[in-house]
C-alpha cells in the first residue's frame, strides 16, 4: 500500500519559514519524480516545486528564490523549505509523487500565513 505523510505545516506570521516533509512507503522511492502542490480556497491545485529521480528540480514563478525542494533517498523523504513566507503562501500543500502514468498524493498538510 502507497502511503506520502506530510507534516510541518503550521501557523506562521509573514516574512517566517517553515519546512515541510513527506515520507513515501510502498514505492521505489529514488525512482520516482516528487512534487509539492498547493491549494488555496476557491483556487486549483498549483505546481510549487518539483525534484526529479536524477536531482534536477523546477519551482513556480512565485516560490522562486524563497522555495527550497530537496529529497533524501536513504529516507524515502522529500523536504520543501519555505522562507520569506507571504499570505499569498496560504494554502493546502500537498505532496506528490510520480513515476510515467503512476501518480500518488499524500493527504495535504495547512500552512496559513497571517499575523
Amino acid at each position: 500500500q502507497v502511503q506520502l505523510v506530510e507534516s510541518g505545516g503550521g501557523l506562521v506570521q509573514p516574512g517566517g519559514s517553515l519546512r515541510l516533509s513527506c515520507t513515501a512507503s510502498g514505492i521505489i522511492f529514488r525512482i520516482y519524480t516528487m512534487g509539492w502542490y498547493r491549494q488555496a480556497p476557491g483556487k486549483q491545485r498549483e505546481l510549487v516545486a518539483i525534484i526529479f529521480s536524477g536531482g534536477s528540480t523546477t519551482y513556480a514563478d512565485s516560490v522562486k528564490g524563497r522555495f527550497t525542494i530537496s529529497r533524501d533517498n536513504a529516507k524515502y523523504t522529500v523536504y520543501l523549505e519555505m522562507n520569506s513566507l507571504k499570505p499569498d503562501d496560504t494554502a493546502v500543500y500537498y505532496c506528490n509523487a510520480a513515476f510515467g502514468t503512476t501518480m500518488y498524493w499524500g493527504q495535504g498538510t495547512q500552512v496559513t500565513v497571517s499575523s
